[in-house]
């Protein structure tokens, strides 16, 4: 059974590598922090070589270089699962707080973000709030331990989001704060921190890929 070595968080939309800063310095799991910001947003300097979600997902990859576990934000989320089915073989576990996962929200009610988003920040990145994309049926394959964090008073990823996230997961659990919005995870640290904690303590082995059963013994 497999420990995380290393805890990679990643924001949501605001692309701040700060935004788990209060919940990191909180937890007591022992395994290397990690924080990834969003180049070309805010402070982040720009990467000539991103220019897209996939780009993204390809930053997160190479960092899961080791037993991982990926604390996610948002639309961090979406790049969080990507991720994970990449590397089943080193994703140890998944944290996802009021993320849509690349599901399709259309009929959960769900408050668009985007536009206010793209005026709010002009120098940001359109591509990052212009992706789409449904990757519903790929969710199931991540069989890592999930902890799914949702907030009732959040209309960006309201509670069905996550809900239905927690239908496609094989092995998650949810837990809702009441009055918690969007930004819960950075704003409810004392609360979110015991969770994460605890979560980590779950003990996971790790999937085995088609290329993994290609290499060589040692």
């Amino acid at each position: 059974m497999i420990k995380p070595t290393k805890l990679i968080f990643l924001p949501g939309a605001g692309g701040s590598p700060h935004f788990w800063q209060p919940v990191a310095n909180l937890l007591v799991h022992p395994a290397r922090r990690v924080h990834l910001g969003w180049p070309g947003f805010g402070a982040v300097p720009i990467n000539p070589q991103v220019q897209s979600i996939q780009d993204l997902v390809a930053l997160v990859v190479d960092e899961i270089d080791q037993p991982s576990a990926l604390i996610a934000q948002s639309m961090g989320g979406v790049i969080a699962i990507q991720a994970a089915l990449k590397r089943l073989d080193l994703v140890t576990h998944l944290v996802l707080t009021v993320t849509s996962g690349g599901v399709n929200m259309s009929d959960l009610h769900a408050e668009d973000w985007r536009p206010a988003f793209i005026e709010a920040n002009p120098t940001f990145p359109r591509w990052f709030a212009e992706y789409k994309d449904d990757i519903s049926c790929a969710v199931g394959s991540v069989l890592a331990p999930t902890l799914l964090l949702w907030g009732d008073a959040d209309p960006i990823s309201p509670v069905a989001v996550g809900l239905r996230l927690k239908e496609l997961l094989p092995v998650s659990s949810m837990h809702v704060f009441p009055g918690g919005e969007h930004d819960l995870a950075n704003k409810l640290a004392l609360s979110v921190a015991p969770l994460i904690d605890a979560h980590l303590k779950i003990r996971t082995k790790l999937s085995v890929t088609k290329d993994d059963e290609k290499r060589p013994s040692p």
